[in-house]
């Protein structure tokens, strides 16, 4: 793709402007003007995503709209009472509620509200999907993660991206910032600044982030019940463990006891739930694969009871959770932990949830490898140590 671009304003000499002309030596001028001679060669190789990145001013702006005329839309309508009625209507729910998790925006009580109610993160991935979603690639997201926290900004990129590729689409972004260069890993880079135009180089690098999992008291569920997909209620008994990512708590995890008629050694994952701010990464299923393998390592077998569809097929794809029974609905919980039902072949059966609504829900077990230092996972589950450190590269 190749472009003259310039953009001219006729300069409207008022007192004020030809008294800046003096005091800075200015030459008078009727018209000012700002060229840029673009050549993207991007019809020579198969993208999906690409970045247009350079400071405020260099024309970064200018340039994709000019290159992609027909993509570039500033800004979406939102109108509706919740976000996810702003979709187009002819999506189906499904498709709709895939692209906000891909994206990272996995905090499901939010999509039932105003966009002008979110915050800003929660803005900046909800716009991205329904992009993605509503309009023909290429894509084109102007002021890419400008208005948000750089954790956000990095993370979101990250999510980003590896939706557009699983998606097979095309994605521009437009940016400012060159943190995210790394998260977003494109296929390739334009500076207008410099008139850099770079293929590829820029995915052989990958993120990594430093994590370690630990006990928690209770209370840091209070941090994390806002923004899980069910109910804020957590059984006191429950065992809680988090995953703090560069330092920061990021991922929680609720661990009870589940009474079984045949099975005495069987626990279940009450709650699984990751901050706003980290999703996206896949957090939540590297600290509930730890868990289990850390209770694996000292004679407990560890079931997942996940009723969101987008838990269920995370669960169904991965290699160290095999599926016990099929989505299904059984009797409702009088009280978190505690299930009303009539017979015990439901306890082995078809689901477990909490709150007093219907849901289908499956069973996994984990059937992944044993923790190797059974000390060591006895100490970590019982709480007499802090937390196990870890590296997240690989998941990345």
């Amino acid at each position: 793709m190749k472009a003259h671009v310039e953009v001219s304003t006729s300069l409207n000499r008022t007192f004020r402007v030809q008294q800046l002309e003096a005091m800075f030596d200015v030459p008078p001028q009727e018209k000012l003007s700002l060229q840029w001679d673009v050549d993207l060669p991007l019809e020579d190789k198969h993208w999906n995503v690409g970045l247009i990145c350079g400071p405020s001013g260099c024309g970064k702006s200018t340039i994709a709209k000019t290159i992609f005329t027909d993509h570039y839309h500033p800004s979406l309508r939102w109108a509706t009472a919740s976000v996810i009625d702003d979709f187009d209507q002819a999506l189906a729910i499904d498709t709709i509620t895939n692209a906000l998790q891909s994206v990272g925006f996995n905090t499901v009580p939010s999509w039932m509200r105003p966009y002008k109610v979110l915050s800003t993160g929660e803005r900046f991935r909800v716009d991205v999907a329904r992009r993605l979603v509503e309009l023909k690639s290429p894509v084109i997201v102007d002021e890419f993660t400008s208005v948000v926290d750089r954790q956000v900004a990095q993370i979101g990129a990250y999510a980003v991206q590896k939706f557009v590729r699983k998606q097979n689409k095309q994605f521009v972004a437009v940016s400012c910032h060159a943190d995210v260069i790394d998260w977003l890993m494109p296929d390739w880079v334009y500076k207008p600044a410099t008139s850099d135009f770079d293929w590829g180089r820029h995915r052989q690098s990958r993120p990594t982030v430093s994590i370690s999992i630990g006990r928690v008291a209770y209370s840091a569920w209070e941090l994390f019940a806002p923004f899980h997909y069910l109910t804020a209620s957590l059984n006191k008994s429950a065992r809680c463990f988090a995953l703090f990512c560069n330092n920061s708590i990021a991922a929680f995890c609720g661990v009870l006891y589940r009474p079984h008629p045949k099975t005495k050694n069987l626990l279940g994952v009450s709650r699984l739930v990751t901050l706003p701010d980290w999703q996206g990464l896949g957090l939540a299923f590297v600290l509930v694969d730890a868990v289990a393998s850390y209770y694996k390592a000292v004679g407990f077998r560890m079931h997942m009871y996940p009723a969101h569809p987008v838990f269920i097929n995370a669960f169904r794809r991965s290699p160290v959770w095999q599926l016990v029974s099929e989505p299904g609905l059984f009797a409702n919980s009088s009280k978190e932990g505690q299930a009303s039902i009539s017979n015990t072949s439901a306890l082995a059966g078809k689901c477990w949830f909490a709150g007093s609504q219907k849901r289908p829900c499956a069973v996994f077990g984990y059937e992944g490898a044993a923790f190797p230092d059974k000390k060591f996972a006895r100490a970590l589950v019982d709480g007499k140590i802090e937390d196990h450190d870890s590296d997240l590269e690989e998941v990345l």
